[in-house]
């Protein structure tokens, strides 16, 4: 199978997946998918401007709306929505992200790849080593706890957060990427699979823009790119996403429907890791399953040999 980059070209060798977002022609060619997705989803009313009447030929804003908006000539938009971003200043970017309507996130990823090093990061692979303080604190919680990298790999969880991501563990390879776009099983675990997998990719196009030296996640993206049409269609969106904190609902095979609050916690000095706790509103049935939940994993564990528990470390 050929491996394509974001661009649609093709790679020349079995290394060069961590060069794909780092060629310029490459770049330029994920910021022009960006603005222009970001541009057509505007319509005059949204930005205060005047609806004239007759049919638009292209759906939201023209170029020379955003230009006016943006308070650059409509030339030099032009040349920014092409991908030549170099030399853009800080304003330029901050005026082009207001008047785009981007989000503080979909902010922080133009400047990333505005400011990506046109020679290239070194690449380097993901972080699949979780330090043995942060998993003595995962353990030790009575909530589902679990450490992931932005391969989408579940490196490291507690006992309920074990059992909790069973599905994951027995089908996913412990990727929740590949759980989510390349198994049945993720259609009968995830409520909501469409959102799902639209929150994954678009995590996994911010964490690509922040280390664009990622050879791991550059190499996921590529699979499922070539395997997953729900995947390639999540990707074209051109949305990015971070999670923080929320609310996601699971169908668990043994104990039944979980709607769970979330936060997650970066880790100070292990950038690419992030540990994400998991509860329940109390009183709720989702709390009392999650109680059970937890029970069963305690009595599995005990009966369990030491050294045959399925551990969810990535090693």
């Amino acid at each position: 199978m050929t491996v394509r980059n974001e661009a649609g070209a093709p790679e020349a060798s079995a290394d060069a997946p961590a060069r794909a977002a780092l060629d310029l022609a490459g770049r330029r060619a994920v910021v022009r998918d960006f603005l222009t997705s970001r541009r057509s989803r505007l319509s005059p009313a949204d930005v205060g401007l005047p609806t004239r009447g007759g049919e638009r030929r292209v759906p939201g804003l023209r170029r020379e709306e955003v230009a006016a908006l943006a308070g650059v000539s409509p030339d030099y938009y032009t040349r920014l929505e092409r991908g030549r971003l170099e030399g853009a200043s800080d304003s330029v970017l901050m005026s082009l992200s207001t008047a785009l309507r981007l989000s503080d996130l979909e902010r922080e990823y133009l400047f990333d790849l505005a400011r990506g090093p046109l020679g290239g990061p070194a690449p380097r692979h993901a972080v699949r080593e979780v330090p043995p303080a942060v998993q003595h604190v995962v353990d030790r919680m009575d909530s589902p706890a679990i450490v992931v990298n932005t391969s989408q790999q579940l490196l490291h969880a507690n006992a309920v957060g074990r059992a909790l991501y069973a599905p994951v563990l027995q089908h996913g390879g412990e990727s929740f990427a590949t759980f989510a776009f390349l198994t049945e099983q993720a259609a009968d675990f995830f409520e909501d699979l469409e959102r799902a997998c639209a929150m994954i990719a678009a995590t996994m196009r911010l964490d690509l823009a922040r280390s664009p030296g990622d050879v791991d996640l550059r190499s996921l993206v590529e699979e499922l790119l070539g395997a997953s049409e729900r995947f390639r269609t999540a990707w074209a969106r051109n949305d990015v996403h971070e999670h923080r904190t929320g609310t996601k609902t699971y169908r668990h095979p043994v104990v039944g429907r979980l709607e769970l609050d979330y936060a997650v916690f970066l880790l100070p000095g292990t950038p690419g890791l992030g540990m994400t706790v998991f509860s329940a509103e109390p009183g709720s049935a989702a709390a009392e399953r999650l109680v059970e939940l937890g029970r069963r994993a305690r009595d599995e564990m005990r009966t369990t040999p030491p050294g045959r528990e399925t551990t969810g470390d990535a090693r």
